[in-house]
């Protein structure tokens, strides 16, 4: 790839379409572990991520804010569980941060 005079196309690179909220990897390898799932429990995503119950509900909290991980409540006997869901939006926003990161990789330029 040559460097050439900025052109008029701002907003073509691939990182554009990247998630912000993505960028913690942590973020990440939660919705990358929610994408093989239609949900999860949040003891399984925990020990998946090998990050502490505190660090993943600070991080599970800033996705289901946006909207891209939707956390469900109950018990399963007396035992309270937490679920996790990527949501529709979460996975759209995960396949495309996912190409964009592999449009990167491949040098893709604008």
């Amino acid at each position: 790839m040559t460097a050439g005079p900025r052109n008029d196309r701002r907003g073509a690179h691939p990182r554009h379409a990247l998630e912000p909220l993505f960028n913690s990897v942590v973020r990440f390898s939660v919705a990358a572990a929610l994408s093989q799932a239609e949900k999860a429990e949040f003891a399984f995503v925990r020990d998946l991520v090998e990050v502490t119950d505190s660090a993943l509900s600070k991080q599970v909290a800033a996705l289901e804010e946006a909207g891209l991980v939707a956390v469900e409540k109950g018990r399963v006997g007396r035992r309270p569980r937490t679920w996790l869901t990527l949501t529709a939006e979460g996975r759209a926003a995960y396949a495309r941060h996912l190409a964009a990161l592999r449009a990167i990789a491949a040098g893709a330029a604008p």
